[in-house]
Formats: C-alpha cells, sequence, structure tokens
C-alpha cells in the first residue's frame, strides 16, 4: 500500500494539473439533475439506462461505465439532502487535503474496482446486475474518519457526532449490505460493498493501522536516537548539496529555492516534505 501511494504522490507531482478541482460538486449536481430528470418521467426508464450493466455496455451502452455514478441512492427529497450534503462535505474536505489529483484518482479508482468486478460477476455467475455508486461514495466516510477521527459533525443539524463513530455506522451497513445481499440471492454481487473498502485500504491502509496500533508498541516505535539522524542528515547535506529534500517528490531547497519544505512530527525519525506533501504522506514507520 505503501508503495501504491508513493506512485500515486509521485504521478500528481509529475502532472501537476491532473485532477477534477471541486470533484464531489459535479456529483452531486450531476446527482441532482438525474434525480430531477427520474422525477419527471413517467415511464421510470431513465435510472435503467444509466446504472452499470455488464451485459448492456457489451453491447454497446459504454455510457454506463461513467453515468452509473450519477444514480440518486434515494428518490426522497430530503434524505436525497441529506445523502448529497454528506458526500460534498466528505469529498471536498478530502480534496483540500489530498490535492484534486489525489482525490480524482481515488474516485476514479473506485470506479474501475467496481466495473471490473460487475462484469467479473456477470462472467461468473452469468446474470446481470444493475449497480450505482452508492459503496464507493460511502467509503469516503472511512477515508474522512481515518484522517480526522475526532472530527464533530451535526447528525440531523443538532446531534453532534465524532466521524470514528459514524464510519463504525458506515462499516455496520456495509454488513448488513453484504448479508442482506446473500438473503436475497444475489450471488457474488452480494460482495460489492468489499470493492469499496479495498479501494480505501489502498489509500487509507497503513494511515489506518498505523492509527489503531497497541499503545505500547506504538511508543516504542516513536522511539528514534535524534542526535543520530541529525547527524545522519548533515552528512547527507554536506555530500549532496543540499539542506532540504522531500522524502515523497525529490524536490530539494537547491533545485526550488521558493519551495517551503517542513519536517513530519508524526513519522518516525526525521523526514522532510515540501509543502505539497506535509499533508498527504505516508508516515514513515521504520
Amino acid at each position: 500500500m505503501r508503495g501504491f501511494m508513493k506512485r500515486v504522490d509521485l504521478f500528481c507531482y509529475r502532472h501537476p494539473r491532473f485532477g477534477i478541482d471541486n470533484f464531489m460538486l459535479y456529483i452531486v449536481f450531476g446527482t441532482a439533475l438525474v434525480w430531477l430528470l427520474s422525477a419527471m418521467d413517467t415511464t421510470n426508464m431513465l435510472v435503467s439506462y444509466l446504472a452499470f450493466d455488464a451485459r448492456a455496455v457489451l453491447r454497446g451502452q459504454v455510457w454506463r461505465l461513467v453515468t452509473f455514478i450519477f444514480i440518486p441512492e434515494s428518490f426522497s427529497i430530503i434524505s436525497l439532502f441529506l445523502f448529497m450534503y454528506f458526500y460534498y462535505f466528505v469529498g471536498s474536505t478530502l480534496e483540500r487535503q489530498w490535492g484534486p489529483g489525489r482525490f480524482t484518482i481515488y474516485y476514479a479508482m473506485g470506479m474501475l474496482l467496481t466495473v471490473a468486478y460487475g462484469f467479473i460477476a456477470y462472467f461468473v455467475d452469468g446474470r446481470t446486475r444493475f449497480m450505482s455508486s452508492t459503496y464507493i461514495n460511502l467509503s469516503m466516510f472511512f477515508a474522512f474518519a481515518t484522517l480526522f477521527p475526532d472530527t464533530r459533525v451535526l447528525l440531523f443539524y443538532f446531534i453532534p457526532v465524532k466521524m470514528k463513530w459514524l464510519a463504525l455506522v458506515d462499516a455496520a451497513y456495509f454488513l448488513y449490505a453484504i448479508l442482506r445481499g446473500f438473503g436475497a440471492g444475489m450471488g457474488m454481487m452480494s460482495f460489492l460493498p468489499l470493492v469499496a473498502i479495498l479501494n480505501y485500504f489502498l489509500f487509507c491502509g497503513d494511515t489506518l493501522f498505523y492509527s489503531v496500533m497497541p499503545a505500547g508498541r506504538s511508543r516504542r516505535k516513536k522511539t528514534v536516537n535524534f542526535q543520530r539522524e541529525v547527524r545522519k542528515i548533515k552528512y547527507e547535506q554536506k555530500t549532496r548539496n543540499y539542506t532540504r529534500k522531500c522524502e515523497v517528490c525529490g524536490r530539494t531547497d537547491t533545485d526550488y529555492p521558493d519551495l517551503e519544505f517542513r519536517y513530519c512530527s508524526r513519522c518516525k525519525g526525521v523526514h522532510c516534505f515540501c509543502i505539497d506533501h506535509i499533508n498527504s504522506h505516508v508516515h514513515f514507520t521504520e
């Protein structure tokens, strides 16, 4: 997972313009538009033409590979508003934390894994199933809770709840969805929630693991000989002709004199990062 995230960060550094700014805003507006058109559709056929359907895609309806992310999760206007509000809040926060490039890759990876699993389930079971982006969107709660576990949100606008507790409720819903799928005879599609969880682990698995590590072990891993680390850094600075170097992208203060560098207090050892990666890197543990 750490190697995967380093490649993602390196790609985002080499392609600084990659990514969709305000990505979740497009998702929210697209979903609201589909909901509005569905409300005016007396035949109730619009959603069936937008949902992912492996058999229909193989017949040439390739737009379903993208349009399935705009299917509303509820056709009640109050429920739709609550869902869209939380998704925009969580998604836009992740985008500010990670950057547009990394967040776009996160969501696109969730779409890719969902579509791939949909085809696999179709070829194995021989049955076609409609799919939406429900679990991709819900997986963002896990990522948000991993990065900001103690952040409080107002549930129903008046009940303060920490994100880590909402994430547990989200996990319970994923388990319920899997069991419900088995009860409904959905076969392989019962495991669709696990695909979104896999995407979450690719991006946040390391952070989650070290955040739940037992306190004693965590303290031992944070024990560092700082004098030795400082001597090591000074030696590298003399031999490599720079003072600071980002551990993610490799930029130095010699090559980029106007770039701001900082040291991460959560990494084991002394590790420097540029301002673009100080808040979006995978923490060193050894």
